[in-house]
């Protein structure tokens, strides 16, 4: 791929990640203000999830017969669309159908960027493509909550608004700037459009790559019982604003770039998958324990942080244990991983937002249980690995 292109690439991707991110500190309050629940924010966030598990390979296939540039803009329309229709909602049900929209359309974004950036490169040049993808996402996800907080001083709805504006751009930046990457005689005619297929899904748990799939749901669910009750715990008990919030998400992707980037290959490499795997399960039931202690700014930070950098070592991973014990297909072995995580990014906030109605500090004791459990239960894996190491 040619600079110009992957630049153009990278900023829409930017562009786009950083609308997304700039609602999200501004929801909890947006539904606080119509009278929502933890429930009812766990379902919104769901159904997210939802969406994108369901469309995303439709979106996929359809960019086979069509191109990836028709379905970039599809997406860039679909989230500005989206957005609009948050600013606009003042009854429950326009958030869903907000967000439902935002799934769906959204979700010919992302594949249709991983396709372009795998038709403009060669094998060994496709790996440094994907990455740059991913940290455009990575620092589109970082600038956006922190933004959305400072915007949302004076209005909920200013956010929205701004959100739906850098689709606008980007969109216009794609339609001028960046030419289709998939030629008319390799597109696929006839396609096959596939939604969910559930056969053998949970059969694979009982596979050599059980233990990896298990990880990664765990991790994803863990990460989104946080995720989904934070803002709303924030304004309970602190009173915290969407300032503050937004702070926190903003360090949260921070420190998720950072430990995803810079130090969960040299422990993978030093110690193996099994043994950090164990070691981020002990610290995440740790982090979600000293999120209930802590009383103020400085100390809720810090135990944020600290359970981010622990929870973010657990997918890659998870994602390295399952490539290297994968029998057969990689590519159908990381199909089975994103429906594990899809599945923990529906069960995480579903379960966090329905035991927060009950009591505000139950998703935090029930993350230290869940974690602690699946701590316990891979220590014996990692015994089991240690023996098999020393008598190789």
């Amino acid at each position: 791929m040619n600079n110009k292109n992957m630049f153009i690439l990278i900023i829409s991707l930017i562009v786009l990640m950083m609308g997304y991110g700039i609602a999200m500190p501004v929801l909890p309050f947006y539904l606080d203000s119509m009278g929502g629940r933890g429930v009812h924010y766990g379902l919104l966030i769901a159904c997210y999830g939802i969406m994108q598990l369901i469309f995303a390979p439709v979106w996929g296939s359809l960019s086979d017969k069509y191109g990836r540039k028709p379905m970039l803009l599809i997406g860039m329309v679909g989230l500005g669309t989206a957005m609009i229709l948050f600013a606009l909602s003042t009854q429950l049900w326009m958030l869903y159908a907000a967000q439902l929209l935002s799934g769906i359309m959204s979700s010919a974004a992302l594949p249709a960027a991983q396709a372009y950036a795998a038709d403009s490169t060669s094998k060994d040049d496709r790996g440094g493509a994907m990455g740059k993808i991913g940290g455009a996402i990575g620092i589109g996800v970082v600038l956006g909550p922190g933004l959305g907080g400072l915007l949302a001083a004076n209005t909920l709805t200013t956010p929205f608004f701004v959100a739906s504006a850098f689709c606008a751009l980007t969109f216009l930046i794609i339609l001028v700037g960046l030419p289709e990457s998939l030629a008319k005689s390799d597109r696929v005619d006839n396609a096959e459009i596939k939604f969910l297929q559930f056969k053998g899904t949970w059969q694979m748990i009982f596979a050599p790559i059980g233990f990896g799939l298990f990880t990664a749901f765990i991790a994803i669910f863990g990460q989104t019982v946080f995720s989904s009750v934070f803002g709303l715990y924030a304004i309970a008990r602190f009173d915290y604003g969407p300032e503050q919030v937004g702070t926190f998400l903003m360090a949260m992707a921070l420190m998720y770039a950072l430990a995803q980037g810079l130090i969960v290959g040299p422990l993978t490499r030093r110690f193996g998958e099994v043994r950090v795997i164990s070691i981020a399960f002990f610290g995440c039931s740790i982090g979600f324990a000293l999120l209930l202690m802590s009383a103020s700014y400085i100390t809720l930070m810090l135990s944020m942080s600290f359970f981010i950098l622990l929870n973010s070592l657990l997918k890659p991973s998870a994602l390295a244990f399952i490539s290297k014990h994968t029998e057969g297909s990689q590519g159908k072995s990381m199909g089975f991983a994103e429906a594990y995580m899809s599945l923990g990014r529906i069960a995480g906030p579903l379960w966090g937002g329905t035991v927060f109605d009950i009591n505000l500090m139950l998703p935090f004791i029930s993350g230290t249980i869940a974690f602690f459990i699946a701590f316990v239960f891979t220590l014996g894996k990692a015994k089991l690995k240690i023996c098999q190491n020393e008598a190789a």
